[in-house]
């Protein structure tokens, strides 16, 4: 860490924190516009059905209604993933997925709306419902989802690094093994919610939205609505998470944004929760079979990776996800020779999307698991297993991920040494465990979703003649505070305090460009910009403040508001001074920076040949992270009770520790809820039976473990401020550490998710009757 650093470093208060403390934080749900319209959306009851005739003529009837809208009315197909664009702001001649929107009513109040959506009245042709990826393949000539997907298969992809087949030939140790993981949401509190108002005049629409990606949403209601980007603007209000969910437009987007235009109002549609749960877009179920080779030594020499992944009705981030899974395979660890097979199937569900840890969390908890296992085969530690396989600064996978600098060792070692796992680990009594695992995670992206190579972010940075700062970017604070660090990396920057900085973010039109609050990219990407816009600013204040002391220009530095000589630092002046005779002399005192990552290619490189979707996985640095959990097995009703977790973090530089280990603490809850609780559950003609948060079991403070969460020294000189990602690496190693840990404590092994207590049970008596 630089303990030069005044501002970076800095344990601060959120620049948003006390308006959210006093309830005063405006969300989209919050505004009101007048003459503002309630829109409602009517949701199909069959998850696959043909669409033949929908008559409204009943609901524009009732007094308050003030417009419907269905499908055909904006046929066009958007996507997050333009190669696969496949959605449409309502269904057009086919529902695939129970709960999707097939028409959308505007009128005076809520309750008008609800009540216009019964008078609509649409008439189906039930279709076979497809609810398991392998059925959905095996009877794909039978039923297709969609037309273009002869194989019901969204996409399918193979890859293959090295000669695994000759290097598993000569390995000491080989285990093949198949994991299951749940169909999972993401459970923000604040559900979507759209308020778009059209100005029937200049012909310009504006959009509120609690999304993630403004710029995104900003290109795909382009389309959908046939309007210049010109004439649109997105804005985003705060908003309550979005840990993926948001990463993409949603149908309230767009229906609103038709309903607005159609009526000359504003028009707000907040979802319910159950149809947060119809419109999903959260983690795949996977079906993975995983096979890893070691030499006499314990060094991994090839591994087989085979997924599945469910991917319900349409693409959204589907081929996205699918090849992560694959390229997620290659890090933390060295990996000489790897072979993947991907394939992301339609069902009849709702989509799979972005989830915290995107394409991540699946093969991790097969691999940490796996090592694990692996470890008693050879009869040392599962801690020494991976601390000899761990990847080090500038290593290059075979893949051609890079590298450039690591503390998972370092990770490694804190961790086991602050929970004693050592000392613990296959020693405690039977029903009580401890497991340990490891992760990573990317720091933003090398690529865009779409064809181009602009730079990912452009951060402007203004100064006003008494010496305040704005900051204008367009990454969106979802709730991660992104505001708060581009406010601490601005004023380290320019040598000035963070409370003088203001921050602008998350608008199309006020902002400058950034692509969204996805990938974990925003401190690197936004980082970079910054710190570029700010060099701008200070090379102008060191040239105005050198012709004041009469110094050069590189013989100053700036710190603590201040203009110094280097070599004589009582020759100095006021940082506010010499803003003041640049404004009076020169005029308005702006940077403008970009940041454009490298875009290395994904290349087998014992060949030297490209290979399908490799490109997906590459970053311009990573994060790391190590994971000790102990728990508590009740052997009478099977419940896991989750005692302590000892965390130990690389997130390179951190700009606000304590926001970083806020995001550890939310990971650790996160992906605890994957491991233990969480399950969306269908009934056999694919109606969500679990809907809402009373009976989609997510974990609360009173199952949340004591938790040890500790910043590894750690400084990324290749980074803008040495900086990492931190909030979703340490998603990754807490559902394998878990299940290590179960391990431990009853010795049976866990392939398929969530462990409920009810599977622990049943394995525990299987095994009595065993032994």
């Amino acid at each position: 860490m630089n303990k030069n650093f005044t501002q970076v470093g800095r344990s601060v208060p959120r620049k948003d924190a006390p308006l959210k403390v006093k309830g005063e934080a405006i969300y989209t749900g919050d505004m009101v516009l007048p003459r503002m319209a309630y829109g409602k959306i009517k949701r199909s009851p069959y998850a696959h059905a043909l669409i033949k005739k929908i008559d409204y003529s009943k609901a524009l009837k009732l007094p308050g209604v003030l417009a419907v809208i269905t499908g055909d009315e904006a046929p066009n197909k958007w996507g997050i993933v333009p190669q696969a664009a496949n959605e449409t702001a309502l269904a057009v001649g086919k529902v695939r997925f129970w709960g999707e929107g097939v028409a959308a009513v505007a009128a005076i109040d809520e309750e008008t709306a609800e009540e216009a959506l019964d008078l609509i009245e649409v008439e189906y042709e039930p279709l076979p419902v497809l609810l398991d990826p392998f059925e959905s393949m095996e009877r794909a000539a039978e039923v297709r989802i969609h037309e273009d997907a002869p194989d019901n298969i969204l996409h399918t992809g193979e890859q293959l690094f090295g000669d695994p087949d000759k290097a598993f030939a000569e390995c000491t140790y080989v285990l093949e093994r198949e994991f299951r993981t749940s169909y999972v949401n993401h459970a923000f509190l604040e559900p979507h919610t759209s308020l778009a108002s059209y100005d029937t005049q200049s012909g310009e629409l504006r959009l509120w939205s609690s999304t993630q990606v403004p710029h995104y949403l900003h290109r795909q209601l382009s389309i959908v609505l046939e309007m210049p980007m010109s004439k649109i603007r997105v804005s985003v209000p705060a908003v309550g998470g979005g840990f993926g969910g948001k990463g993409e437009a949603s149908p309230t987007d767009f229906c609103a944004a038709l309903l607005s235009r159609k009526i000359g109002r504003p028009v707000k549609i907040t979802n319910e929760r159950s149809e947060v749960f119809a419109t999903n877009k959260g983690r795949h179920p996977c079906h993975m079979k995983m096979k890893i080779g070691l030499d006499k030594d314990g060094y991994i020499k090839a591994v087989e990776f085979d997924n599945v992944l469910d991917g319900g009705a349409y693409s959204g981030w589907g081929i996205v996800v699918m090849f992560y899974t694959a390229s997620m395979i290659h890090l933390p660890y060295k990996v000489p020779n790897a072979r993947a097979r991907v394939r992301r199937v339609y069902t009849n569900k709702p989509t799979c999307g972005a989830m915290r840890g995107l394409g991540g969390v699946q093969p991790r908890f097969a691999m940490e698991c796996m090592l694990d296992e692996m470890a008693e085969m050879i009869g040392i530690s599962p801690y020494e297993l991976k601390m000899k396989n761990a990847v080090e600064s500038g290593y290059r996978s075979v893949s051609n991920l890079y590298v450039p600098h690591t503390e998972y060792k370092k990770c490694l070692q804190t961790a086991v040494e602050k929970s004693g796992y050592l000392e613990k680990h296959g020693k405690l009594p039977f029903g009580k465990g401890i497991g340990l695992a490891g992760g990573y995670y990317i720091s933003g992206t090398a690529y865009t979703l779409y064809q181009a190579y602009k730079p990912h972010t452009t951060a402007l940075i203004r100064v006003d003649t008494e010496g305040g700062v704005t900051v204008h970017c367009a990454a969106a604070d979802i709730g991660q505070g992104c505001n708060t660090v581009m406010a601490q990396m601005a004023a380290e920057a320019l040598g000035i305090h963070y409370e003088d900085v203001h921050v602008v973010s998350g608008d199309t039109e006020l902002g400058t460009f950034d692509l969204g609050s996805f990938a974990s990219r925003v401190t690197y990407a936004a980082g970079a910009a910054i710190k570029e816009a700010a060099e701008q600013i200070n090379q102008k204040l060191k040239e105005v403040a050198g012709g004041m002391l009469g110094c050069r220009a590189d013989q100053l530095e700036i710190k603590d508001r201040r203009i110094y000589s280097i070599f004589e630092p009582r020759k100095n002046v006021e940082w506010e001074k010499a803003v003041e005779v640049y404004t009076d002399t020169v005029g308005t005192l702006t940077g403008v920076g970009h940041f454009s990552p490298p875009r290395l290619k994904g290349i087998d490189l014992s060949r030297g040949v490209r290979v399908q979707g490799a490109n997906i996985g590459h970053s311009p640095t990573f994060g790391f992270s190590c994971q000790i959990w102990e728990v508590d097995i009740d052997l009478e009703t099977g419940k896991i009770r989750p005692i302590k977790v000892t965390e130990a973090g690389d997130c390179g530089q951190p700009v606000n520790p304590m926001s970083v280990e806020g995001q550890v603490e939310g990971s650790i809850m996160f992906a605890m809820g994957q491991a233990l609780y969480e399950e969306i559950k269908l009934d056999s003609d694919g109606t969500i039976i679990n809907p809402s948060l009373h009976d989609y079991k997510v974990p609360t403070p009173m199952e949340l473990p004591e938790i040890d969460a500790n910043i590894v020294d750690s400084y990324d000189p290749t980074a803008p401020f040495g900086v990492k990602e931190s909030g979703e690496g340490p998603v990754q190693p807490t559902i394998p550490a878990i299940v290590n840990a179960i391990y431990d404590a009853i010795g049976v092994r866990f392939y398929d998710l969530p462990i409920t207590p009810e599977k622990v049970l049943k394995a525990i008596k299987e095994k009595k009757g065993k032994g």
